[in-house]
């Protein structure tokens, strides 16, 4: 290597990709009798369409079989089924390709027909071809009606005349973000009448077809990602025309598709941030808050709070926040897609009634078997078709055919997502069933009242949306065919859709609600309430009922339905409710919170009244960690100054403080300085944390705790944190101290940032005469000056550079300091430039800049400095040949520590910057590597853009964005360093379309790249390493 330094290794494969977990890549020496011959395949030979069911491992006694493949489906993002078995299918056949190289424009909507049953397509049509269809990640067929998700549209085509050509194209919502992954995903067809569809956190809004920002209708909020309440990604439901439309749940980051039951039950997958191996699998209550950003900040969930988990997919969902529902499987990582409940009888028994679902990491389809826990679920994963010899295989949707098989759509590529694509001319469409089950089934004439209670029953969405349709515009008519199968006992789900219909007859609804809600079948009474709710009924007469059922999952879907009630006795109903919390139950707790939320007032003064002393059991302390009402305060206050409660708990009752606010709050905080508690010490640091902190009043016991609080810290970042909060200056020379430690590198910035803030602490110049005048400290400081952006901080930077009379070993740290950032590159060029730029730092300046991001930086510099040598001088050879060259892991492995572990992390070492790369190898095969390498900015994952601010203070920062509140925006840069910066002190913010890192092979031989793949590859595959 000729650079003494690279910049980090963000390429598509870090931040393009979404890491996850999955089972090892067999060796091929352990293939089975049924893989051998593939494995006996060239590599060109075995991407072959025909060719891949032989990579494929399957559930017992199911068989996958090829559909359809490319040139007769190409790149394929979803897809749905409809009521005669064809196939309709999302290409989007220009995902990452430039549009100068685009040989046809925007994406198309195909149907692949099966005409002799075989299993196997074998017609083909264009249904639609255009640019609004580009990139579209959602298709539903409902009877003539073609409903396509494409942000910023959802789009209805409707085909008037049958000939399977659109005759309109209209708009059902607009508004929601930008063509892209974490955008508007498919609309589903739900068993009470309604449409559900979703969209990841770049959906940030909905609009009406006019543009006017849609409504809540129970809430009246706009619906819009901007903290009040809502985070994030969301989940939505309306009626077919879009009126109606209700925000069912937030705050996820990146949803992928949303899956009703026969029940209404809502369950989902959401993607974690890449390299958290936190991906995970939902049941919805509905109205919750799912935990991805701060609920009352947006904060990022990396950001320091009280009582954070250890555990990091804890963590990443704020598990142990008050108001958060809980996650009901974590699947490790993955690129989390296409999920449907299976509600057929021709899977094996063990996959029916179960979540189907598609992740095109890991290369495998899940079956998640739930139990049911509590109020909630706990689900295992129960593989059903995986690959383990071709990490091509893509599976990003599926779906159930009316002949009770699994469609599934495979993207085929080496990479998956983040705006980046190895391939643009494959794509599959795989059928999972019983060996030799033929494509063929009765099909039923929907249109009367015995096919259309035939069609209710099948497992495929478009036949059962005709079904519904036929039964429900038939009303009384339909009743007595609608009630044999509400009457077989055995047939639960279909007793449900039965329900459904039912109980939306004229007159009809208090007869079939009062039978479901006294029904001995758990799942009937929960249907039972969710109609009453679809009816608008009074629910008072319906809870009096079930309050005191002895399903606790029933009593949750009450305390739930209680939300949109109110008055004295909604309250006495919530806190009977409240009252049979077990203490243990979080999914119980979360909905007594989603009930009590509008309420909070009259339903926890209710409860009260109904417990007296009671609130200090298990039960009673977790509602009131839970609550959000005023009273609360006070009793966190008295659980806190328990000497009974332990340390986690402490943590977790001042967590539930951030809450809170205003004179109750603090009134609550500041007793709390005189409890004369054992952990005083400790109570009183975290007091003051909570405290908030305009116009308090600083009280002789507030002083006293403070400066105890502070003796006892002795520097790091609560230290520094309570200095800044209230504005001690007094303390200057304890924040030089702490800035000028290399033992807590993140305490050290964030105290030079405070310390060097002109307005508050204004202490540059003490910084500078410690650097002067201390060669020892000058390094530490050094680096946590760079880190906060500031003007004043580079001037510095430049100065120490130019000065002969300092050691070069600090002007080495300056220099180093002045590379990992855009505005000190700025200030190292300026510093080239002048003639007292020392000779011995011209090396080392070269490798830096003629290596950063910006190339007429390379030009600049070239006028000033000898350009490095390249080593390579000999062109790479083709992507494939290098793919299947041998390379040598460990050198690898030296290479990646020496040059990459400042920003990636590997089994638990180097820098948090960049995504953690421990699975690397069971993401990517050398092919993905070697392209997400050489062409570093052919794909920026969502959440590892790159951003420039420009600060009123002057300088420039740039990085990734970390975390943004109200209040301050943080930005990660180069090292792993998070700044905070005020948005009063942010002139203007830009997101870069490129990555970070240039393309770094050029400055590699071509046998060091080839080592370093080789270890990348390895990565999660090959324990050894």
């Amino acid at each position: 290597m000729n650079l003494n330094k690279l910049y980090p290794l963000i390429t598509s494969i870090l931040l393009a990709s979404v890491w996850y977990s999955c089972q090892p890549e067999p060796d091929a020496s352990s293939g089975t009798d049924n893989h051998a011959a593939y494995l006996a395949l060239s590599l060109e030979e075995r991407q072959e369409a025909q060719n891949a069911t032989g990579s494929f491992e399957t559930a017992e006694g199911l068989k996958a079989t090829l559909f359809a493949g490319e040139p007769m489906v190409i790149n394929p993002t979803n897809m749905a089924i409809d009521e005669r078995g064809r196939v309709w299918v999302c290409e989007s056949y220009n995902y990452a390709v430039p549009e100068k190289e685009q040989t046809e424009k925007g994406g198309r909507i195909i149907i692949l027909t099966d005409t002799d049953g075989d299993g196997r397509a074998d017609e083909r049509k264009v249904y639609y071809q255009g640019e609004d269809v580009h990139l579209a990640l959602g298709i539903n067929k409902l009877g003539r009606h073609l409903y396509v998700s494409r942000s910023p549209n959802l789009l209805v085509f409707t085909d008037l005349d049958g000939d399977d050509l659109p005759d309109r194209k209209d708009t059902l919502f607009t508004g929601m973000g930008n063509p892209g992954d974490h955008s508007a995903h498919a609309l589903v067809f739900g068993p009470d009448g309604r449409f559900y569809f979703n969209y990841g956190n770049a959906g940030k809004q909905v609009l009406l077809p006019d543009g006017t920002p849609a409504v809540d209708y129970r809430s009246g909020r706009q619906v819009v990602a901007n903290g009040q309440p809502y985070h994030g990604g969301m989940i939505f439901r309306c009626e077919p025309d879009g009126s109606k439309l209700e925000v069912l749940a937030h705050n996820f980051r990146n949803n992928y598709e949303v899956a009703v039951d026969a029940f209404g039950s809502l369950w989902q997958s959401d993607n974690d941030d890449d390299g958290n191996r936190s991906v995970r699998i939902n049941y919805i209550q509905e109205y919750g808050n799912y935990g991805y950003l701060d609920e009352r900040t947006g904060a990022h969930w990396s950001a320091v709070r009280t009582g954070m988990h250890d555990s990091i997919p804890q963590r990443h969902w704020h598990q142990n926040d008050p108001g958060v529902v809980p996650n009901m499987l974590i699947t490790g990582a993955g690129s989390p897609a296409g999920i449907t409940v299976y509600e057929g009888e021709l899977l094996p028994e063990r996959f029916r009634g179960q979540l189907i679902h598609a992740d095109a990491g890991p290369n495998v389809v899940r079956a998640y078997p739930v139990r049911a826990q509590g109020a909630g679920y706990r689900a295992e994963t129960l593989p059903l078709l995986k690959s383990p010899y071709d990490q091509w295989f893509r599976p990003v949707d599926v779906a159930t055919a009316p002949d009770g098989s699994l469609m599934i759509a495979d993207w085929y590529d080496p990479i998956v997502g983040g705006a980046a694509a190895g391939d643009h001319e494959k794509g599959r469409i795989f059928r999972l069933a019983p060996t030799d089950t033929s494509y063929r089934w009765s099909e039923p004439d929907l249109s009367t009242i015995p096919g259309a209670i035939t069609g209710l029953q099948n497992p495929n969405e478009s036949v059962r949306y005709l079904a519904w349709q036929t039964l429900h515009e038939a009303g009384a008519e339909a009743e007595p065919a609608l009630l044999e199968l509400w009457k077989q006992q055995d047939r639960t789900r279909h007793r449900a859709r039965a329900l459904w219909l039912l109980g939306q007859l004229p007159g009809k609804g208090n007869e079939y609600v009062g039978a479901a809600i006294r029904d001995a079948e758990e799942m009937i009474r929960i249907s039972g309430l969710r109609l009453a709710r679809r009816l608008e009924m009074d629910l008072l007469p319906v809870a009096r009922q079930l309050v005191r059922d002895p399903s606790p999952a029933v009593r949750a879907e009450l305390a739930i339905a209680l939300r949109h009630t109110d008055g004295t006795e909604a309250a006495a109903i919530w806190a009977e409710l409240a009252e049979q919390y077990d203490g243990a139950d979080r999914w119980y707790l979360e909905a007594l919170g989603i009930g009590a939320d509008p309420h909070w007032e009259t339903f926890f003064s209710a409860w009260l009244d109904r417990v007296g002393e009671g609130w200090k059991q298990a039960g009673g302390r977790d509602i009131i960690w839970r609550s959000r009402s005023r009273a609360a305060a006070p009793l966190l206050a008295d659980l806190i100054a328990d000497p009974q409660t332990s340390e986690t708990e402490r943590l977790r009752y001042f967590r539930a403080f951030d809450y809170h606010s205003g004179k109750d709050k603090n009134k609550a905080l500041l007793g709390l300085l005189e409890a004369d508690h054992p952990r005083q010490d400790a109570i009183d640091a975290l007091v003051l944390q909570h405290l908030e902190t305009e116009d308090l009043v600083r009280s002789p016991a507030l002083n006293n705790a403070l400066q105890r609080t502070l003796d006892n810290l002795k520097g790091g970042w609560q230290y520094v944190d309570l200095v800044a909060r209230y504005q001690l200056r007094g303390r200057k020379e304890e924040l030089l101290q702490i800035a000028a430690s290399s033992g807590e590198p993140e305490a050290a910035a964030l105290a030079a940032g405070v310390l060097i803030d002109p307005a508050t602490f204004d202490g540059m110049e003490l910084i500078k005469e410690r650097i002067y005048t201390d060669d020892a400290s000058a390094p530490a400081l050094i680096r946590a000056i760079r880190a906060t952006g500031r003007k004043s901080a580079f001037e510095l930077l430049q100065s120490i550079v130019l000065d002969s009379t300092l050691s070069l070993e600090t002007q080495k740290a300056a220099v180093t300091a002045m590379s990992q950032t855009w505005t000190g590159e700025d200030y190292l060029l300026a510093s080239v430039q002048d003639e007292a730029f020392p000779d011995a730092l011209k090396p080392m300046a070269a490798s830096i800049l003629f290596s950063v991001y910006r190339t007429s930086i390379h030009e600049e510099a070239a006028a000033y400095l000898d350009r490095p040598a390249n080593i390579r001088e000999e062109e790479l050879p083709p992507i494939r040949v290098l793919a299947a060259t041998v390379g040598n892991a460990v050198r690898g492995r030296a290479l990646f520590e020496n040059q990459c572990q400042i920003c990636h992390r590997v089994n638990g070492q180097g820098v948090q910057f960049g995504p953690d790369l421990s699975d690397i190898g069971n993401k990517l095969d050398k092919a993905g590597l070697y392209r997400s390498i050489l062409y570093p900015n052919e794909g920026v994952n969502y959440g590892y853009e790159t951003y420039k601010l420009s600060l009123r203070s002057g300088g420039v920062v740039v990085g990734l964005l970390a975390s943004e509140t109200e209040t301050a925006m943080d930005l990660k840069i180069m090292g792993g360093d998070v700044q905070s910066y005020p948005r009063s002190d942010i002139a203007d913010l830009e997101k870069m379309d490129n990555s970070l890192m240039p393309n770094i092979s050029l400055a590699m031989e071509q046998e060091e790249l080839i080592d370093l793949v080789e270890y990348l590859a390895a990565l999660g595959v090959a324990n050894t390493l």
